[in-house]
C-alpha cells in the first residue's frame, strides 16, 4: 500500500457504508415487520412476507461486516461503544434473530392461532429490533463518557429523551421504507393499502428528520461548529434543500400512483415499474441525506465527543491485512445481494411465493 493513502480514512469510509446499507437494505424488510401491526389478513400478510423472504437473511449481511469490521479496525472504539451501549445491542440482537425464527415459523404453524402468534413475533422482533438501532445510534452521537480509554459512564447512560426520540424516528423511517417496498413490489389491494399507510409514515418521518437535526447541534460543540460556522456551512447548506426536494418527489410519486391507480387503461409495464419505485428512491434518498448529514456532524469523530478515528485505529500492518481480505470479500456480498435482487424482481402476487 503507498505510504500517501490514509488506511484509517478507507476503513472508517468502508466501514460507515456497510452501515448504510444495512439501514437502508434491512431496513425495508425490518419495516415491513413494523407494519403488521396495521396489515390484516392472511393473504395480505403472506404476499409482504414474501416480498421480502429471497433477500432478508441476505440483508442483514451487511450488520456482521459492520459490527465485525469495527473491533479489529477500530479496537479502542469497539471497546468503549460496547460497554456503553451493551443492553440496546443484546436486545437488538435477541429481537433480529427472534424475528428471524418468527418469518420462518409463521409458514409451518398448524392453526390459525398459531400462525397469529408468529405474526406478532414478526412485528414484536421488528419493532424493537428498529427501536434499539435508533437507541444506539442516539446514545452515540449524544456522547460517551471516556476516561483513560475505557467507558466511564454508567449502566443507564445510553437512555436519554434524544435517544428515544432517535429510536422512535427510526421506527417510523424503517415502516416508511416497509411501505414504499410493498408499493415498488405488490399490486391490488395490498398495494393500495401500503400506499395508504405510507402517507403518515412520511408525514412522521418528515417531522422526526426535523426534529432530530434541530436538536443536534446542541448536542456536542463540534456539531455546532460543523452546521453554523463559516466555512464548513457551505458544505452543509445542500443537505436540508435536496432533503426538501426528495420530500417534495416523495409525496408527489404517492399522489401519482393513487391517481394512476384510478386511470383506464392501465399503465405501460415499464412506467408502472418507475412510478411504483419512485416512493422507494425517495425514501432512500432521505436515509442517504440523513447519512451525509450525521457524518458531517461527526466527522472525524468515531466516538464522540474525543475520540477520533485515528485515535481509535488499529496499527497499519492491521489495517491493510484486513483490507486484503475485504477487497475479496466485498465484491462477493454485493455479487449475491444483486443477484439476489435481479432473480427475485417483479412484483409478489397472492398465492405465489415463498412456503
Amino acid at each position: 500500500m503507498p505510504d500517501w493513502l490514509d488506511l484509517t480514512v478507507v476503513w472508517a469510509l468502508l466501514l460507515a457504508t456497510a452501515v448504510f446499507l444495512y439501514v437502508v437494505l434491512d431496513g425495508f424488510d425490518l419495516g415491513v415487520g413494523i407494519l403488521f401491526a396495521a396489515i390484516r389478513g392472511r393473504s395480505e400478510r403472506d404476499v409482504a412476507v414474501n416480498s421480502v423472504a429471497p433477500v432478508w437473511d441476505g440483508n442483514e449481511t451487511w450488520l456482521v461486516l459492520g459490527g465485525v469490521g469495527l473491533m479489529p479496525v477500530f479496537p479502542l472504539a469497539y471497546a468503549t461503544i460496547l460497554p456503553a451501549l451493551y443492553m440496546p445491542v443484546i436486545v437488538m440482537l435477541l429481537a433480529l434473530v427472534f424475528r428471524g425464527v418468527a418469518f420462518e415459523m409463521r409458514f409451518k404453524a398448524d392453526s390459525d392461532e398459531a400462525r397469529l402468534w408468529w405474526d406478532r413475533g414478526f412485528w414484536w422482533g421488528s419493532t424493537a429490533a428498529a427501536f434499539c438501532q435508533g437507541i444506539t445510534l442516539g446514545a452515540l452521537v449524544q456522547g460517551i463518557a471516556v476516561e483513560e480509554g475505557a467507558y466511564a459512564g454508567g449502566w443507564w447512560d445510553w437512555l436519554t429523551p434524544f435517544s428515544v426520540l432517535v429510536g422512535v424516528a427510526l421506527v417510523a423511517g424503517y415502516g416508511l421504507l416497509g411501505a414504499c417496498w410493498l408499493v415498488l413490489k405488490t399490486e391490488g389491494a395490498v398495494q393500495a393499502h401500503a400506499l395508504r399507510l405510507a402517507w403518515p409514515l412520511a408525514l412522521a418521518t418528515v417531522g422526526f428528520i426535523v426534529l432530530v437535526s434541530l436538536v443536534m447541534p446542541f448536542l456536542q460543540p463540534a456539531f455546532r461548529a460543523r452546521w453554523f460556522d463559516f466555512p464548513a456551512i457551505l458544505l452543509a447548506a445542500p443537505v436540508p434543500l435536496l432533503v426538501a426536494l426528495l420530500v417534495w418527489w416523495l409525496f408527489r410519486s404517492l399522489a401519482s400512483i393513487e391517481r394512476d391507480a384510478a386511470a383506464r387503461p392501465p399503465a405501460p409495464p415499464r412506467q408502472v415499474i418507475w412510478r411504483d419505485g419512485a416512493p422507494f428512491l425517495a425514501a432512500l434518498g432521505l436515509f442517504l441525506l440523513s447519512y451525509v448529514g450525521l457524518g458531517i456532524s461527526m466527522w472525524p469523530l468515531i466516538v464522540p465527543p474525543e475520540i477520533t478515528i485515528w485515535d481509535a485505529a488499529a496499527p497499519r500492518a492491521t489495517q491493510v491485512f484486513l483490507l486484503v481480505g475485504a477487497v475479496v470479500l466485498i465484491p462477493m456480498i454485493l455479487a449475491y445481494n444483486a443477484y439476489a435482487y435481479w432473480l427475485f424482481r417483479g412484483k409478489v402476487r397472492e398465492g405465489v411465493g415463498y412456503h
